[in-house]
């Protein structure tokens, strides 16, 4: 008899994009003529860029040839990208972040859930609410909850709301916690995280021997010189955080996955008997035995972005969502809305007009305006209410859904 993962059972539905898919297919098999906008998984429009494809197509030419072909490559990530990375992303910031504390993957999302391989099952495990579901998900995969209740919430799970009052932006967990998600700029809010609030979490986490899991995926959209990009910029971080990011969204990479996990070597974890053990030494062990690296072309086209031409088109496609984000903030604004985010994170959080639950708002905008979006309530128990829209798009559907949605408030 085979035995399953039981743990799989206590979700109750479908991950929340493929249950909005769903919805979305049904919706357009019922009505093939309508023109349906799409607005709710954060997916890139934008094609790839000259730098990015010129080097991709390069390293197809070098696969091509015995004498430059690239067979396995190091499951960490080829050196010219970390470097690239290391370089740029931190040291350019004042933040100390070596190369080889880099790893290359396929993908943050991945990223996220796979490092709770390296992670005990006892370990008090706090989550932002409304958050990214990935984080829930994969803890529940893992065995690391009990059921969850009516309103979505999982046993031993430790909620920070984050609402209104406080700017989205939960305050520090009032019980003692292991593992701490943060997402900033946070998906789905479109809120980020000033540096006194990092400090603070920074110096929560040292005081109470946990660990930040930072998730900065979209960190390349922010535009405030304030605002932290890394979690490393805050001192004493490297002793308590390990940080992610992607090429999904920054260079249109969601199609060709590539993303990156930074962990200090200098960061620690406890062992059942007591001793201190390499985090990073953990994840490098995980990663040869369960990765085999991302693709080389992959890594030449995201090894390009750090050039000097690809830098300015990677600004270009960041400022064109942007410019995406704050139409679909204004332009929701002024129909009576009350908008959050979209200042520097492409997406916009919208509190549901007065009567109307987020999948019944989710309902109304894809049955007569035909544009869709995510319902708050897919992201927590906090975000019923709420309804998150995506500036990746085309001008002119971004132009056309805000007028479609003004003609159905």
């Amino acid at each position: 008899m085979v035995h399953i993962n039981h743990h799989y059972l206590k979700l109750r539905a479908g991950y929340l994009f493929p249950e909005i898919a769903r919805r979305v297919n049904a919706f357009a098999q019922a009505n093939p003529q309508a023109r349906i906008i799409r607005m709710g998984i954060g997916d890139v429009t934008e094609p790839l860029t000259p730098a990015i494809t010129k080097a991709m197509h390069e390293a197809v030419d070098e696969m091509a040839q015995r004498s430059s072909f690239k067979g396995y490559g190091p499951e960490q990530g080829y050196g010219f990208l970390r470097e690239a990375v290391a370089e740029q992303d931190f040291r350019a910031r004042g933040v100390d972040i070596s190369a080889d504390e880099i790893f290359i993957s396929d993908g943050s999302k991945c990223d996220t859930g796979n490092i709770l391989d390296i992670f005990g099952c006892d370990n008090r495990i706090a989550i932002s609410d409304p958050v990214y579901p990935v984080y829930v998900d994969t803890n529940v995969m893992a065995g690391h909850t009990g059921p969850a209740d009516e309103s979505g919430r999982f046993e031993g799970l430790v909620y920070l709301v984050g609402n209104e009052a406080n700017g989205f932006v939960p305050e520090l967990p009032s019980e003692p916690v292991d593992l701490i998600y943060l997402c900033y700029p946070n998906n789905p809010t479109g809120t980020v995280a000033s540096r006194e609030t990092l400090a603070r979490w920074v110096q929560y986490a040292k005081a109470s021997n946990a660990l930040i899991l930072f998730d900065a995926a979209y960190e390349a959209f922010i535009s405030d010189p304030s605002i932290p990009h890394s979690i490393f910029e805050i001192e004493g971080a490297k002793d308590v955080a390990v940080e992610f990011r992607s090429f999904s969204k920054s260079i249109g990479f969601t199609g060709i996955r590539c993303a990156l996990t930074v962990v200090p070597k200098q960061l620690m974890g406890t062992a059942p008997g007591g001793e201190r053990v390499s985090i990073h030494q953990l994840w490098n062990r995980r990663q040869s035995t369960k990765f085999n690296g991302a693709s080389y072309v992959v890594q030449k086209g995201a090894a390009a972005a750090y050039t000097p031409e690809g830098r300015a088109e990677m600004r270009g496609l960041i400022e064109f969502y942007m410019n995406n984000a704050r139409l679909l903030r204004e332009g929701l604004t002024a129909a009576g809305l009350t908008v959050f985010g979209g200042v520097n994170a492409p997406y916009v959080w919208v509190r549901t007009p007065a009567g109307l639950g987020s999948w019944e708002f989710f309902d109304l905008l894809l049955s007569k305006a035909n544009v869709v979006g995510t319902p708050g309530s897919g992201f927590g128990a906090a975000g019923e209410g709420y309804f998150r829209l995506s500036a990746f798009n085309s001008l002119a559907n971004v132009q056309e859904a805000l007028q479609r949605i003004r003609g159905v408030l």
